[in-house]
């Protein structure tokens, strides 16, 4: 006799319970034959995540790195994360062992929101490589030397920009750090001022950017419902700011990628060169590959660079010796009769501590891009399951007490030896990334902060603004927070002035 409907509907709901509390208790079997890393303690079902600051998570896991270790294991709903709170735990498991650390995670954000065009948050195969080879080609460390004359000429057209126009620095910040991969990447040049696809970019990152943390993506993947309500309904922001987003990114995506069809020179129009030598179905691939490759140059180079130019602008503001002894040293080394160049690099050491020590300061990716397993680990005792969410602390990382005593402060001549001269600590190290995933547009974006730092300390001074009395406004740095850590300062109260400096 078969079951009435009453009957299946009951077998239907109760099969899908059971499956997740047999999963459960697998895990649960599993773990406790196995020694996890140490962590707090996660509640049932919940985990740990409403005992995180899911606006800046590493804040509160670097206060559980003191108490739990440089390794430890929190759960974020039904998600196992493992967080890494040091450079040398980070490099014996991202570098070391990067057959199983080089995934990515599933977030639920990034499709809906249009980020699966960026091919940092592509899973590790086939595709990841083909993109890949495709950027390491145009940005590889020997292809990048040839854009020095660019970034230095760009680095000097953003300080004409700040003379005549100091309020608006952030505009001419992003001008500038577009401006090389835009050329690079599609044959573009960025207008002196507020160019259309700068401005396209800066909208698509605004909102994207603060929803592809695991500790937000995983709230989608619990309620996966919100994507689905009305736009009249209370919740229902998050699928209007994913609808925007994915807007955005679309226009990002092929804009640029339409202005690279109609010139010859870029990595764009030379690949696509290329593409008329294969057949139909491999051209498909290698479209959405190049794509993907020259989307990512400008997500990387906008936001990365742009912040921490932002960075290096408080900091001046807020340590005016710092300043004074990077001018002085300017001053001694090229003189006033020109600009600095990249032959000045390597007898300018202080600035170059600077360089280190912005990046350290406030770093723009607190946690990076998260990694998954793709194989169950073990290290140093600890049990590491597949699956696994592998989170690098970089935040921690720069705020160890220990390596960088008053890490809080901006100090540079924590950079320097007692002769001077450059120590071995060099915090690119561990901002870009660990591993196969590391940042492979490194050491472009290396050369083109050099030379923006160091042309804009060798012609003009940051200093806070003022009143109509000549007081200091005093003002408190507001960051905007999400996979990066963005400063911001507000144009109409707080921002520093800029004074041309004699030359």
């Amino acid at each position: 006799m078969f079951p009435s409907v009453d009957g299946r509907l009951a077998i239907l709901a109760v099969l899908p319970a059971s499956f997740v509390v047999i999963t459960a208790l697998k895990r649960f079997i599993r773990n406790r034959q196995n020694k996890l890393p140490p962590g707090p303690v996660p509640l049932p079902l919940l985990g740990n995540v409403f005992s995180v600051d899911t606006k800046a998570p590493w804040l509160t896991y670097t206060e559980w790195a003191a108490a739990y270790g440089d390794l430890f294991f929190v759960r974020l709903l039904g998600q196992e994360v493992v967080v890494i709170n040091s450079q040398h735990v980070a490099e014996a498991l991202l570098d070391k062992r990067s057959r199983i650390y080089s995934d990515r995670p599933y977030l639920a954000t990034v499709d809906p929101f249009g980020w699966s065009v960026v091919f940092a948050f592509t899973g590790y195969g086939d595709e990841w490589r083909l993109c890949r080879r495709l950027f390491h080609q145009t940005f590889r460390p020997d292809s990048s030397l040839k854009f020095r004359p660019m970034q230095i000429n760009q680095a000097r057209r953003m300080i004409a920009n700040l003379i005549d126009d100091p309020q608006h620095y952030h505009s001419h910040f992003a001008t500038f750090s577009s401006s090389v991969a835009m050329s690079v990447t599609y044959g573009y040049q960025t207008n002196h001022r507020d160019d259309p696809l700068v401005r396209i970019a800066e909208n698509a990152l605004a909102i994207g950017l603060a929803a592809l943390t695991p500790e937000r993506a995983a709230l989608l993947k619990a309620f996966p419902f919100l994507l689905r309500l009305p736009d009249w309904c209370w919740g229902s922001s998050i699928k209007r700011d994913a609808r925007t987003s994915t807007n955005h990114m679309r226009e990002m995506t092929d804009v640029p990628f339409r202005h690279a069809q109609d010139h010859m020179v870029s990595m764009v129009s030379d690949n696509l060169h290329r593409m008329e030598k294969i057949n139909q179905a491999s051209r498909l691939i290698f479209e959405t590959a190049l794509k993907k490759a020259a989307v990512s140059a400008i997500v990387g180079s906008y936001e990365t660079t742009t912040s921490t130019l932002m960075t290096f602008a408080l900091a001046m503001v807020l340590y005016p010796d710092v300043q004074r002894h990077a001018q002085a040293e300017i001053d001694s080394v090229v003189g006033r009769d020109r600009l600095p160049t990249f032959e000045d690099r390597t007898s300018l050491p202080y600035i170059e501590s600077v360089l280190r020590e912005t990046l350290r300061w406030q770093p723009v990716a607190p946690l990076g891009v998260p990694h998954v397993t793709t194989s169950d680990d073990t290290y140093d005792g600890y049990f590491i399951p597949k699956g696994t969410i592998v989170m690098c602390n970089v935040w921690g990382i720069s705020r160890d007490e220990k390596r960088y005593p008053e890490a809080s402060r901006f100090m540079p001549e924590r950079f320097l030896d007692v002769n001077g001269g450059l120590t071995d600590d060099n915090p690119a190290g561990y901002v870009f990334g660990f591993g196969r995933r590391a940042c492979p547009g490194r050491y472009a974006a290396d050369a083109s902060l050099w030379s923006a730092v160091v042309t804009m300390l060798a012609t003009v001074e940051f200093s806070s603004a003022k009143d109509d009395q000549g007081k200091v406004i005093e003002f408190t740095p507001q960051f905007t927070t999400g996979i990066t850590w963005y400063l911001v300062f507000l144009y109409h109260s707080i921002f520093p002035s800029l004074i041309v400096s004699s030359l």
